[in-house]
This record gives structure tokens, C-alpha cells and sequence, in this order.
């Protein structure tokens, strides 16, 4: 998966996202797409998207995660 498509869901996802549930949206993003974002720069991805880049962290928490959960819908 490309940069730039990862930039534009955690995007839609943060800023789509109500106030209460940003950060778990971020959590989310890493969660979705853990193995696109291996080996990438998640701080430039979070900076691309409109985040502050400290929010890498947060991503990486989602990717995590990702062995251990499954996303509902």
C-alpha cells in the first residue's frame, strides 16, 4: 500500500473521528494496517496526515495490538 493512501485513512479516521475518540482512532489505524505500516516512517505518515508526530507512538501501540485483536464493523 502506497504513502500517500495511508496518509489520506489516518486522515479520514482523525479527523473523522469525535472529539472523545481521536487517540483510539489512531489506535485503530495502527490496528487496520499493521503490516502496510511495517518498515515505514510512522512520523511521517502522522506529520502527511495533519497529526502531531508524537502520535507515532500511538500508531505503533495500534500495530501492537494488531496480533491480539480483530476489527469489528
Amino acid at each position: 500500500m502506497a504513502i500517500d493512501h495511508l496518509v489520506n485513512e489516518l486522515k479520514q479516521m482523525y479527523f473523522g473521528a469525535t472529539d472523545g475518540e481521536k487517540v483510539v482512532s489512531i489506535h485503530l489505524f495502527g490496528i487496520k494496517f499493521a503490516e502496510q505500516l511495517s518498515g515505514a516512517s510512522l512520523k511521517e505518515i502522522a506529520v502527511r496526515a495533519g497529526v502531531d508526530e508524537s502520535y507515532a507512538t500511538e500508531i505503533r501501540k495500534g500495530m501492537n495490538l494488531a496480533k491480539y485483536v480483530s476489527v469489528k464493523q
